[in-house]
């Protein structure tokens, strides 16, 4: 009994630390959990607020959705190479089951986005959860810790924050359910939280990811539906492993699938 307890209370907690903590530059809207802050088991830890002037998805649950059609999308693969304190984490990046949040991925990722940021919440104990990073305000060394999981992406072009739709494909269907979460209890989804999982952090706000994102450091099926997952690491999870709040991506690029990616307009 004490250890269903126990285990309650930890996926509360780290569900609430996946949440963002708030959107970047502009005013926040919402609170949210993300995988990053303590562990992914609840929404209280870290909550995250986003802007109301993003580049969002709205409600439907098909390619119709308003906006879906100016975001990047990955038709197909590509293979990620982060470099961290001068190790490589390879991540093969799925834009077969996730195309648009993998688009977004690798979009950031040839724009240099994450080139230099930190990785600034790190849960291991009780039990190892996540590791996140990606605010776009930790470029800046001055700006302190406590302060990050509240960044999004600007658009240089727009000068407003780019959101994505939640992304979530269950197993069996054709294409992706957007802009809610899904029970996953029912039906299992194609890409689920495995451990080396990559999926990105959001606020409670369902289309509220950017660019922050989050390795999972173990199985964490209780995210399943609620988070999108994107890909997976394949090669450097033991430096995924070794990674501590504070160390720095000195390096993003795409190695293989480049082509893969269709960003409007191109």
């Amino acid at each position: 009994m004490r250890l269903k307890i126990s285990q309650f209370l930890l996926s509360f907690v780290l569900i609430s630390g996946l949440m963002l903590g708030g959107c970047s530059t502009q005013q926040v809207a919402s609170n949210t959990s993300s995988p990053t802050s303590t562990a992914t088991s609840t929404t209280s830890e870290a909550s995250i607020k986003t802007t109301t002037e993003a580049t969002s998805v709205s409600q439907t649950s098909n390619e119709t959705i308003p906006g879906i059609t100016d975001l990047p999308r990955l038709e197909g693969k590509a293979t990620v190479v982060l470099t961290v304190k001068g190790s490589p984490i390879t991540i093969e990046v799925d834009g077969t089951d996730a195309p648009i949040t993998a688009g977004n991925f690798v979009d950031l990722v040839q724009k240099g986005v994450y080139d230099g940021l930190a990785f600034h919440r790190v849960v291991r104990e009780p039990q190892p959860f996540v590791v996140q990073g990606g605010d776009p305000q930790s470029k800046n060394p001055k700006v302190p810790v406590d302060k990050l999981g509240e960044g999004s992406y600007i658009d240089p072009k727009t000068g407003n924050a780019r959101y994505i739709p939640l992304e979530v494909k269950p197993k069996g269907s054709d294409t992706p359910i957007y802009n809610k979460p899904f029970d996953a209890t029912a039906q299992p989804v194609v890409l689920p939280h495995k451990q080396g999982a990559v999926a990105m952090a959001r606020s409670q706000q369902p289309d509220s990811a950017s660019a922050q994102f989050y390795f999972a450091l173990a199985d964490l099926a209780f995210l399943d539906g609620n988070y999108a997952v994107f890909g997976n690491v394949t090669q450097g999870f033991a430096v995924v492993n070794k990674i501590q709040q504070g160390d720095r991506i000195d390096s993003a690029k795409v190695t293989q699938g480049a082509e893969n990616l269709k960003t409007p307009g191109q």
